[in-house]
């Protein structure tokens, strides 16, 4: 009796402990949320600036700009969002808008890494890699082991790996690469003796990015892990870890004058991180035209006086005229999302949000369900996706502005990660877009301001302690 007596008394002074540590860690979140900054710049429409293209043989003339914005317009419903957000999105970032890209929109995993490895197999001259997450499991074995062979076949792979994202890799998987030749950096160290700059243990590299000779290169979403082995779709499945949920995720496959440029921020990060000199390859190669897509890559880091992608996303939606569909794995707003948000459906807007109701990360979960009652009141139109892990991040605005890629809606994404996007115009991917959106949406249920305002005390407790920590998140 005394030995029971003396747990209970340890079971309850443990209680008492980690509650009181939890208010403690609450009233310090809430501290930081009263500081929290304005994100992005005054997005008014700056005055006597044409949008100005560029193609495979260097920047178009005005004339020739203006008649391709004309003629991806065609067919879309009246909307203002080419004469008023590309004015704001040509100031707001210094990527130029391509002309003559193609764009190959590939769902989940499967597909994707298909994708990849037959661009790996017929590479010729080099491989830039840039990943969150690298796992040691069938996935990255199978991955680690296409790189090797095209290394051994005097393919330079250079591989930008994050410090966090690959924890629970173990060291002798990186090992074998570099003992066959592959150069690794690891981003951001999380030993601060290993740092190559200035230790911010909470900037993360967050992209996701495949380069091939220059040439071909992939996007959005989805790392190399064997959780995406199987698709969201009932074919594949048995291929995931057993008893796990199919992720739903997209990436974008593109040729063309774009790739330099997703060319150039895989280098700059690699400059950056002081990795070491890279052997001379054809890292920009002669320009060709690969289709008639307009595509702007943008790549945001938390050393710029604000996020690139997330200041773009909020000019777009603050020009929508008929429509704002998102779907997000991670959504966990900061006011001026909501205002854009809100703002959008007040003035006729449809704004519809597919986001997860199941995840990988209650906290970010709960945080952003802390935010539904106020947009339902506001007209917003709220789904959450069943039977998967929801990891997409994309937007369609007005059906002609899209974006894929790595950004979450959430304050990591907005200022401690490294993220990058790609944004397509025009109606001809808008509608590829338009209907994954329709597919999800099909898969998703409706959240109701009725239903919502019936949810248990225990789900509002979860919301309540998840907000005050959304900053970190």
């Amino acid at each position: 009796m005394a030995a029971m007596q003396s747990r209970m008394l340890r079971r309850h002074r443990w209680a008492l402990g980690f509650v009181a540590l939890l208010l403690l860690l609450v009233l310090l979140g809430l501290a930081v949320r009263s500081r929290l900054p304005t994100i992005v710049p005054d997005l008014a429409i700056p005055h006597g600036k044409g949008v100005q293209l560029e193609g495979a043989r260097g920047p178009l003339t005005a004339a020739q700009s203006k008649a391709i914005l004309e003629g991806v317009k065609g067919g879309s419903p009246k909307t203002g969002i080419f004469e008023r957000h590309l004015a704001r999105e040509e100031a707001i970032t210094d990527s130029p808008l391509t002309t003559g890209n193609q764009v190959l929109l590939l769902q989940d995993g499967p597909a994707t890494y298909q994708a990849m490895l037959a661009a790996i197999l017929a590479a010729r001259d080099h491989i830039h890699m840039e990943t969150y997450i690298l796992d040691d499991d069938d996935v990255g074995r199978r991955f680690a082991d296409a790189l090797i062979a095209k290394q051994r076949q005097g393919v330079q792979v250079n591989l930008i790996r994050d410090s966090v994202g690959t924890i629970d890799t173990p060291k002798a998987f990186f090992k074998r690469l570099t003992d066959n030749g592959i150069r690794i950096v690891e981003f951001n160290p999380m030993n601060p003796a290993k740092a190559r700059k200035e230790w911010e243990l909470n900037q993360r590299d967050h992209r996701k990015l495949l380069i091939v000779d220059g040439r071909v290169a992939f996007l959005g979403g989805i790392n190399f892990s064997s959780v995406y082995s199987g698709g969201s779709s009932s074919q594949g499945m048995s291929a995931r870890p057993a008893g796990s949920p199919a992720w739903r995720d997209t990436d974008l496959q593109l040729q063309g004058p774009v790739v330099a440029e997703l060319q150039k921020l895989f280098l700059a990060t690699w400059a950056a991180q002081k990795g070491e000199p890279l052997a001379p390859k054809n890292f920009f190669p002669k320009p060709e035209i690969a289709g008639r897509q307009l595509v702007r890559a943008i790549g945001s880091s938390p050393e710029e006086p604000y996020s690139l992608i997330y200041a773009t996303l909020l000019s777009a939606i603050h020009s929508a005229e008929t429509s704002v569909h998102l779907t997000n794995a991670y959504f966990a707003p900061d006011p001026q999302l909501l205002a854009a948000l809100k703002a959008a459906a007040a003035r006729g807007v449809d704004v519809t949000l597919i986001l997860p109701s199941n995840t990988d990360f209650w906290l970010v979960f709960h945080a952003g369900r802390g935010y539904y009652e106020q947009l339902l009141r506001a007209g917003v139109k709220i789904y959450e996706r069943r039977d998967v892990i929801l990891h997409s991040k994309t937007a369609l605005i007005d059906g002609v502005w899209a974006t894929v890629g790595s950004t979450n809606l959430d304050w990591r994404s907005f200022l401690h990660n490294h993220e990058l996007n790609a944004v397509v115009l025009g109606v001809e991917f808008g509608q590829q877009v338009q209907a994954m959106f329709d597919k999800d949406l099909a898969a998703s249920d409706a959240i109701t301001l009725e239903r919502w305002q019936s949810r248990p005390f225990s789900l509002r407790l979860k919301e309540w302690l998840a907000r005050a920590w959304e900053y970190w998140l």
